[in-house]
């Protein structure tokens, strides 16, 4: 099976050198020349708690590399996600499989504009990772992936790859309900990623904050309250202590969001916080904790990427 990364950031580097390094052949795309450079000439480093280890992987800046794909794994942004699409139109075939491990809501509809139903996964992913420099990758936070798929039809094809994936060493599991796991995933993010973006903590120091908790607190409740509105019954006793245990498990962990705040890029608020508001909207629900978190990273994201703070009022 030929795999693509699209978009081999922090995780999706992660990703691609587990699959590599276990004999698969795998390319790794992303626009970033530097980055790039660095994995074709050394190969990827990835450092953790067990210690450090180069493994030799294909990269490329340009999609025409990879030539036609049985697997394309989308690990872009949110708001990069229909311009990857784009980029990687050529190198999907007629029975090419498309996956989002992305975080938040929106990127399997994005992606299903583009991508017949029956060839879309939904997945999500607890580990976590953060990008040193070019070509060099921290492993912080390891967690089960669950793939789903979204018609019975493709289920046997899912199982195919999640069975690749545990070949691989990446502990992975079929979903029977990937919805129901997709907001479970976004509970964890939005209590923690705009906080560590807002603050500048890693994961596990929220949690010595009782401010903090009590607004990660609020942004959960609400996040579940929807999800039950919605029908999804998430299946947990105590939310709080739910997200709570994934800041422990990813105490060292930088967020996504943090380390899109700190290099000064887009964020993913939108399809995290912003998601659950836009939900709340269509319900005639409050979500206050979310919609104020919401607004606080965009305003942080606009101050750097438009570099005024002049008003609009």
């Amino acid at each position: 099976m030929k795999i693509g990364i699209i978009g081999a950031g922090a995780i999706g580097s992660l990703f691609g050198g587990l699959l590599a390094e276990n004999g698969n052949d795998v390319w790794l795309y992303n626009r970033r020349k530097e980055h790039v450079q660095v994995l074709k000439e050394k190969g990827l480093t990835i450092v953790s708690a067990e210690g450090r280890r180069t493994i030799p992987v294909k990269a490329t800046t340009k999609p025409q590399d990879m030539g036609i794909l049985d697997l394309a794994v989308i690990l872009v942004k949110f708001p990069d996600t229909e311009k990857a699409l784009e980029d990687v139109a050529g190198n999907l075939g007629r029975d090419t499989l498309v996956m989002t491990l992305q975080n938040g809501l929106g990127n399997v509809e994005k992606i299903m504009k583009k991508v017949e139903r029956h060839r879309v996964i939904a997945g999500v992913t607890s580990h976590g990772s953060t990008l040193l420099a070019p070509g060099e990758i921290y492993h912080a936070g390891k967690g089960p992936t669950y793939l789903g798929a979204l018609e019975e039809t493709s289920v046997s094809r899912v199982q195919e790859v999640v069975d690749l994936f545990n070949r691989s060493g990446i502990d992975t599991k079929l979903s029977d309900n990937i919805i129901k796991m997709l907001w479970k995933k976004l509970v964890a993010n939005v209590g923690i990623n705009p906080l560590t973006a807002l603050t500048g903590l890693p994961n596990g120091k929220l949690l010595f904050y009782p401010e903090l908790a009590d607004i990660m607190r609020g942004a959960v409740e609400e996040t579940v309250r929807v999800a039950e509105a919605k029908g999804i019954d998430l299946e947990l006793e105590d939310p709080f202590a739910y997200v709570a245990s994934v800041c422990r498990a990813t105490a060292e962990n930088k967020s996504s969001m943090l380390q899109d705040v700190l290099n000064r890029r887009p964020t993913e608020i939108d399809a995290i916080n912003g998601a659950v508001v836009r939900e709340a909207e269509k319900l005639s629900e409050e979500v206050p904790f979310n919609r104020v978190l919401t607004n606080l990273v965009k305003v942080l994201e606009r101050r750097y990427l438009e570099g005024s703070c002049s008003s609009s009022i």
